[in-house]
C-alpha cells in the first residue's frame, strides 16, 4: 500500500531569531515525561517505550549533579555500534526502545524488534536466524553490548506466523515491564492467525529473564470494516495524573489508547479512545514537554530497501488523551491529517528515518533514538527485499514550543558530540537553527499564472490527453484525474505536462485544488501536482492524494534500475491537505547528487519541509504537472512558479 508529505520550520526559519530551548546544562524534564521507544518488523509495525516515573527520577536526582566543570563527553558517529559475542556488529535494531537503570545502575538499556541479527546466522534450512526482541547494554549510549534476547521462545498465547515486535519497557517499583505486539494470534478459522495483540512480561531485572503473562493485553479486535482484524500493534505506555495509559494501533483500524489496570497487566477495553486516524500513523511516542503533552508517530513504509521513505511526525494536546493538532492546527483525527514533519531524511545516506523514542541525557539535552535505513547498503547481504534498519541517536531541540532534531537539520551522518550519558559528564553539543530554502528571483520564462484560454508554449504534453479532459480558464488550468499512472511496466502510462528545468539549483511550485470530498475511501490514489520527470521510469513527484479514506500530501520517488526483489517506487509524506495546498520541490546539487526537497503549505505563506529524496533524472529532466491516478475528479492548477533559490534561517 502506497501512502502519501514541508518541515514547518516555518517558524524556526521565517522566525529565526527565535532561540533555541534549552541549554545542554538544563534539568531534564519532571518525572511525567516518558522515556521510550518501540520497534517493529512488518509493513507497519513500531511503538515505544516510556520510563516510569522511578527510572526517570533516577535521572532526574542524577542530573542534578552535572555541571560546567567536568570534562566533556565523547563523540559518536551513526549508527550506534550493537556489538555481539561473536565480535560483529549487529546489522538491525529496528524500533528501538530504550530505558536507564535505577538506583545504582549506571547502565542504560535497548530493546529492539524480532529479527536477524546478521546475514551469517542461520537456520538448519538456510534462513536467517530470528531473534525475540534483541537486548543491549551501554552506558554511554552510542556503544552498546548485546546481553542477550527477551523471549527464547514465544508465549503459548502467541501464534508462530510472525514475530514478537516493537517492545516497550518501563518500570515501576521493584518490576520492570515489557509489553510488546503479538503480531499474530493462534485462530480455528485460519493458518494466518487470529489476529495480532498487545502482550506483556515482568521480570525484577531490566535484562530478565521475563515471564509472559499469559495472555493479551489487548486482545486481537476485529477492524472497523468488518474485514479481518485491525492492526494492534506498537505498544506504548505512560503515565499522567496517576493513571496509566497504553497507547498501540497502526495503519490498518488507527492508533487507539486505553487505560491500563493497577497491574498493568491488562488494559479497560471500556477507556478506549481513538488517538489517530487509520491509514497514517504508528509507532506511537508520547512525552510531556512545557505543560503539552506531544504525540510522534510514523508513517509509511519502514522497510522498502534505499527507496524507504519512513519518517517521524509531531502533534500535541493539552491532555494525554488528545486532540492532538500540529503547528497547523490540523488535527491527526481529520481526514485531511494532520502531523508536522519532526524527524525526515535530509539527503545524506540515512533514509526512513523512523519508529523513534526520546531519553534525557545528564545534562537535560534530550535525544531522539529511531531507526533507518542506509541508502548505500540497504539489505542483508543475499537478501534482496530484507531491509536492514540499524539504530540512530540524534539530538532533539525544542523551538517555539515544537521539537526539531538537530535544530532541524536531521539524521546525522558525521561525528557528533555524544550524550551526557553519566553524572557529571556534559556534552559538547550545542544547538544551532538549520537553514531552510526559499523561493528567490521568479524565473518568468518558466512560470506561468494560466491567464488566457492556452497553455503556454513552454509546456509540452508526453503522451497528450484528449483535449476535453483539459482547459486553461479563469487563471486556472483544470486537469481531468487520468485513469492511469507512471509505474512502468504498468499500464496505462499517464500524460505528463513540462517544461525543461532550468540549469542549477532552483524552486518549482504550484497551488492546487482537488475536487475530491474532504473524506470518503472511493477516490483512492486520485492526485494531482508536481513532477520533475527524467522518463517514465525515474522520476519524483509531489502531489495532493486521495489515500484510502484520507487525504495527504505524498513525495514519491520511481527509479528503474533496481536489482531483482527490489521496490522501485518509495514515499514519504509532509504537511496536511487544505482546500487548495501549495506544493514546492527545492532542488540542489549537493556533493555531486541531486537532491529534491518537499515543502507544502496550507496556506500558501507558511511552508512545512518535508525530507529529501536523491535522483539521478539525467542530463534533461523536466519540471511540470500531473493529474492521474484514477478517473472521476479534477485537479486545478492556479500557477506553476520556477524561481531560482537562496537559504535563511
Amino acid at each position: 500500500m502506497r501512502r502519501t508529505i514541508a518541515i514547518t520550520l516555518a517558524a524556526v526559519t521565517i522566525v529565526g531569531a527565535q532561540a533555541l530551548a534549552g541549554p545542554a546544562t538544563a534539568a531534564p524534564p519532571p518525572t511525567t515525561t516518558a522515556t521510550t521507544g518501540a520497534a517493529s518488523t512488518g509493513p507497519a509495525s513500531t511503538g515505544p517505550a516510556s520510563t516510569g516515573p522511578a527510572s526517570t527520577s533516577a535521572v532526574t536526582s542524577a542530573a542534578a549533579t552535572a555541571g560546567r566543570g567536568h570534562a566533556p563527553a565523547a563523540t559518536h558517529q551513526n549508527p550506534m555500534a550493537l556489538r555481539l559475542p561473536d565480535g560483529q556488529t549487529a546489522a538491525s535494531c529496528a524500533d528501538p526502545t530504550a530505558i536507564h537503570g535505577v538506583g545504582r545502575d549506571r547502565n542504560w538499556y535497548l530493546y529492539c524488534t524480532t529479527d536477524a541479527l546478521t546475514a551469517t546466522e542461520e537456520t538448519a534450512t538456510g534462513e536467517l536466524v530470528q531473534h525475540s526482541v534483541p537486548t543491549y547494554r551501554s552506558t554511554n549510549l552510542t556503544d552498546w553490548t548485546y546481553v542477550g534476547d527477551a523471549f527464547t521462545t514465544k508465549p503459548a498465547w502467541v501464534g508462530g506466523a510472525n514475530g514478537i515486535w516493537a517492545p516497550e519497557v518501563v518500570q515501576r517499583g521493584r518490576t520492570w515491564f515489557l509489553y510488546y505486539t503479538a503480531s499474530d494470534t493462534p485462530s480455528a478459522t485460519g493458518p494466518t492467525g487470529g489476529g495480532s495483540a498487545i502482550g506483556v512480561a515482568t521480570s525484577s531485572s531490566p535484562t530478565g529473564p521475563w515471564t509472559d503473562s499469559g495472555g493479551p493485553v489487548v486482545a486481537p479486535q476485529t477492524a472497523p470494516n468488518g474485514d479481518g482484524f485491525r492492526w494492534s500493534f506498537d505498544p506504548e505506555v505512560i503515565t499522567d495524573s496517576g493513571r496509566t495509559y497504553l497507547y498501540f494501533g497502526s495503519y490498518f483500524g488507527g492508533v487507539h489508547v486505553r487505560q491500563l489496570t493497577a497491574d498493568g497487566l491488562r488494559s479497560l477495553p471500556e477507556t478506549e479512545r481513538q488517538i489517530a486516524i487509520d491509514n497514517r500513523y504508528e509507532g506511537s511516542y508520547l512525552m510531556r514537554h512545557g505543560g503539552w503533552w506531544y504525540y510522534m508517530g510514523s508513517a509509511t513504509n519502514c522497510c522498502n530497501g534505499s527507496l524507504t521513505g519512513y519518517g517521524v511526525f509531531v502533534a500535541r494536546s493539552k491532555s494525554p488523551l488528545g486532540p492532538f493538532r500540529d503547528r497547523d492546527g490540523v488535527a491527526i483525527t481529520d481526514t485531511r491529517v494532520g502531523g508536522s514533519p519532526l524527524l525526515a531524511q535530509n539527503g545524506n545516506r540515512w533514509v526512513g528515518t523512523g519508529h523513534n523514542t526520546v531519553v534525557t541525557d545528564f545534562a537535560g539535552q534530550d535525544w531522539v533514538i529511531y531507526h533507518a535505513v542506509d541508502r548505500n547498503d540497504p539489505y542483508y547481504a543475499g537478501q534482496t527485499g530484507y531491509t536492514k534498519r540499524p539504530a540512530l541517536i540524534d539530538p532533539l531541540d525544542w523551538v517555539g514550543g515544537w521539537p526539531v532534531v538537530r535544530g532541524g537539520a536531521g539524521p546525522s551522518d558525521s561525528v557528533q558530540p555524544a550524550p551526557a550519558a553519566q553524572p557529571g559528564q556534559r556534552s559538547a553539543y550545542r544547538p544551532r537553527l538549520a537553514p531552510v530554502d526559499v523561493p528567490a528571483r521568479t524565473i518568468r520564462s518558466l512560470s506561468t499564472d494560466f491567464r488566457g484560454d492556452a497553455l503556454p508554449p513552454a509546456l509540452t504534453w508526453t503522451r497528450q490527453p484528449d483535449p476535453s479532459t483539459y482547459r486553461v480558464r479563469g487563471g486556472a488550468f483544470s486537469w481531468q484525474t487520468q485513469d492511469a499512472d507512471l509505474h512502468p511496466p504498468q499500464t496505462p502510462l499517464a500524460s505528463v505536462l513540462t517544461e525543461a528545468a532550468p540549469a542549477g539549483d532552483y524552486v518549482v511550485e504550484t497551488r492546487v485544488r482537488m475536487d475530491t470530498p474532504a473524506t470518503g475511501d472511493s477516490f483512492n490514489y486520485r492526485q494531482g501536482g508536481l513532477v520533475v520527470y527524467g522518463d517514465d521510469g525515474n522520476y519524483v513527484r509531489l502531489v495532493s492524494n486521495s489515500i484510502f479514506n484520507t487525504r495527504q500530501t505524498e513525495f514519491g520517488k520511481q527509479v528503474s534500475g533496481q536489482p531483482e526483489g527490489a521496490p522501485t517506487y518509495g514515499n514519504m509524506v509532509v504537511g496536511p491537505v487544505g482546500d487548495a495546498t501549495t506544493l514546492r520541490i527545492v532542488h540542489r546539487l549537493v556533493d555531486r547528487e541531486h537532491r529534491y526537497t518537499a515543502y507544502t503549505s496550507v496556506d500558501g505563506r507558511h511552508f512545512v519541509r518535508g525530507g529529501t529524496w536523491t535522483a539521478d533524472l539525467g542530463s534533461t529532466p523536466r519540471i511540470g504537472l500531473i493529474s492521474l491516478g484514477g478517473a472521476g475528479s479534477t485537479s486545478t492548477f492556479e500557477d506553476l512558479l520556477v524561481s531560482t533559490v537562496r537559504s535563511v534561517r
